[in-house]
């Protein structure tokens, strides 16, 4: 396996730009997650890390190699898509043993790891199955086989799960966290999904219009947003934001203090509680109730009109229409900059 490292990348289609001087460092064995609205740039940026897009100005080491000028196949990097681009002719050991062969691999080689792979994907059973055979689920982690049979020093995911349902979303993403855990290998997975960003990596790049927003743990990033596209980004529902004039008189001088017009305060839907009157934060009119199981959304409406969502463990008694007073935890508060979107911390 091996580190990774971007240095000033910059990529260009004609006279449009559009990424502007990425620098990351990504340690060997580490599990690094691109994600960012459609259009940031994060498939890009994949893309240019495994040589399929090249680089206008900048540089990609993997190990201490610069990889600038060296063909996607000689990079020691692995990619899965979205798409599974299985072989429909091919069964299952076929599909993973082509780029193998391909090689030229001596085929006692090829079988070691060709098995050895299926057994860690729970795919020995399939082996002699074409892909129209196999469920959503099962293509994908042919897919994933087939990248890992050529024991890459990076592996890279450009959203693998897009095209699973809810359910198998979640059984293939626990597959990928263990598989990293059990290959200790250094993986770069892009999605838009934060929840996927959030239970798998190690490390988050957020990325915007080809730019690098913050770089972090999944803990930093919620608990410590540098701005407000990050504090919305991250977190789900996405943080609320309110100006100071919409708290209530009786909100706390440590949650209005530093609060003035050019100040947006912010406060994540989990952060509220619902409270007596006098110490409420706020107090806004219940539009709708989402109950989701083990807690409800509770969709609010500011007298200025602002919307916002609170979330709790249980509904509240108020019906819709009525006033809900909201207190949150004073450490929780955010403050971020009107103007830039910066945080100024809470």
């Amino acid at each position: 396996m091996a580190s990774l490292t971007v240095r000033g990348v910059t990529k260009s289609y004609g006279d449009v730009q559009v990424m502007h001087g990425i620098d990351l460092d990504i340690a060997d064995g580490e599990f690094v997650v691109f994600v960012g609205p459609s259009g940031c740039g994060k498939s890009t940026l994949l893309r240019m890390i495994a040589g399929l897009e090249e680089i206008t100005s900048g540089t990609v080491a993997i190990g201490e190699e610069v990889v600038n000028d060296v063909a996607p196949a000689k990079r020691g990097v692995a990619m899965v898509f979205q798409t599974y681009a299985l072989y429909p002719h091919m069964d299952v050991y076929k599909n993973m043993a082509f780029g193998l062969r391909q090689a030229k691999t001596p085929e006692d080689e090829i079988d070691r790891r060709v098995r050895q792979a299926a057994e860690v994907l729970h795919i020995t059973d399939y082996l002699d199955r074409t892909p129209k055979a196999l469920s959503g689920g099962q293509r994908q982690r042919v897919a994933i086989g087939r990248a890992i049979v050529r024991e890459p020093e990076v592996f890279l995911f450009d959203e693998p799960l897009s095209n699973l349902d809810a359910a198998l979303r979640v059984q293939t993403r626990l597959e990928i966290a263990r598989l990293h855990e059990r290959l200790g290998a250094t993986m770069i997975y892009v999605t838009h999904d934060q929840v996927e960003a959030m239970t798998l990596a190690d490390k988050i790049v957020v990325l915007r219009d080809g730019r690098v927003e913050q770089i972090g743990s999944p803990i930093t990033l919620y608990e410590n947003p540098v701005n407000t596209f990050v504090a919305q980004f991250i977190g789900s529902p996405k943080m609320n934001f309110f100006a100071p004039s919409v708290l209530a008189d009786t909100a706390s001088s440590e949650v209005k203090k530093g609060s003035d017009n050019d100040t947006i305060i912010g406060i994540r839907p989990e952060h509220f509680r619902i409270c007596d009157p006098s110490e409420a934060v706020i107090s806004a009119k219940l539009e709708l109730l989402e109950h989701l199981g083990e807690h409800v959304l509770i969709h609010l409406i500011a007298d200025d009109g602002t919307e916002f969502i609170a979330k709790s463990e249980t509904p509240p008694t108020a019906q819709k229409g009525e006033y809900l007073p909201l207190t949150a935890d004073v450490g929780r508060v955010h403050f971020f900059d009107k103007a830039s979107g910066q945080s100024k911390g809470r």
